[in-house]
């Protein structure tokens, strides 16, 4: 089970804003929870790296995005009203009446997404999608140079929520796509540390995978790390809330333990490895197809250096790229202790070209 104190800590770390290309608060905190126990370095990217046996081998890297998706100020106008750009990929209908956090060069700054009252919107406007650039951030001001005061243009922002506790052992936020898959290849590496096997690991705290196509700090750091092997954490669909369509995402429900990833740039070798680890543990787990990409750091990884031999677990998700996104805590330690496991039965025997 997660301790208090790694609770504690999640929590700590989801509500640390720290969208695509502005990690680096929620970095400082992973940071400091690694050296607790394991080495801890940075690189030019961003990227936080924690290393645990360092003479250890062969090196595995066990990789989770930092960053999360946020807003961007895009305009000032005249009257100190504030437009928003994207940072990641947003539906913006979740954007009106919620309140923004910036991250203003002297202090956060606190705005409210504004949108005409639903009284003076003409009836054929009523039911069309709202698009972002037809919202605006009321920040109190009265005028751009009093805005201008507190925001400049190219501050960043996230939804202004804090995270939230529910029952059934499960916890609501804006920033679990991916936070948290950087909290669970810490906490990894935490267990690893308790009983380490033969191989050097490390885990890497990733930056910009929500607007890079294919990773953006993943692939600087898996080149520096020089991994063997790789596991990548991240999120996907739970599937278990109404409107989704099984045959076309598979059935994944939150509680049902991590999602193991087969397909094309998976490697066999570690796929195998992760299952007959979670076999052996009787840990629940569902499989997820991928015929091409995945859309996660896996990507950029598997074909980093002279390629790294690459495997994808990832906790079910509801509410993906929301204020709200919805997880396990069971299936936070169960992915935790999986991968732990799987990075003691790595020796120097270990064939990663055997497909």
């Amino acid at each position: 089970m997660l301790s208090d104190s790694s609770i504690a800590f999640l929590k700590r770390l989801l509500d640390t804003p720290g969208p695509s290309g502005f990690e680096s608060a929620p970095a400082r905190l992973w940071r400091e929870e690694a050296r607790r126990f394991a080495e801890v370095r940075g690189d030019v990217h961003g990227n936080s790296m924690a290393t645990v046996n360092p003479h250890g081998g062969p090196t595995i890297m066990l990789a989770g995005h930092i960053d999360e998706i946020g807003v961007i100020v895009q305009h000032i106008d005249d009257e100190g009203y504030v437009y928003l750009g994207a940072i990641g990929g947003w539906d913006p209908q979740v954007f009106v009446g919620q309140r923004i956090r910036f991250l203003g060069a002297r202090g956060e700054v606190i705005g409210i997404v504004g949108r005409k009252p639903i009284h003076v919107i003409k009836q054929e406007d009523r039911d069309r999608a709202v698009k972002l650039s037809d919202l605006w951030v009321d920040i109190g001001a009265s005028s751009r140079a009093q805005a201008e005061e507190r925001l400049s243009v190219g501050d960043a922002g996230v939804i202004d929520s804090h995270t939230v506790e529910f029952p059934n052992g499960l916890i609501a936020s804006r920033s679990i796509d991916n936070r948290i898959g950087a909290f669970i290849v810490l906490e990894a590496l935490r267990r690893y540390a308790e009983r380490p096997g033969a191989a050097k690991v490390v885990a890497a705290a990733t930056t910009q995978e929500e607007i890079s196509w294919r990773g953006g700090g993943a692939g600087v750091s898996a080149t520096s790390i020089g991994a063997q092997m790789a596991i990548v954490v991240d999120v996907t669909f739970a599937t278990d809330h109404p409107g989704m369509d099984k045959k076309e995402h598979g059935d994944h429900r939150i509680g049902g333990g991590p999602v193991l990833t087969r397909g094309s740039i998976i490697s066999p070798v570690v796929f195998r490895l992760i299952r007959e680890a979670a076999d052996d543990l009787k840990i629940p787990y569902t499989l997820q197809a991928a015929g091409r990409d995945t859309s996660t750091d896996a990507d950029m990884i598997h074909v980093a250096r002279e390629g790294i031999a690459t495997a994808l677990v990832s906790v079910p998700n509801r509410y993906m790229h929301s204020p709200n996104e919805l997880v396990s805590l069971e299936d936070l330690d169960r992915t935790a202790t999986l991968l732990a496991e799987a990075c003691r039965r790595v020796t120097a025997q270990t064939d990663f070209t055997a497909r």
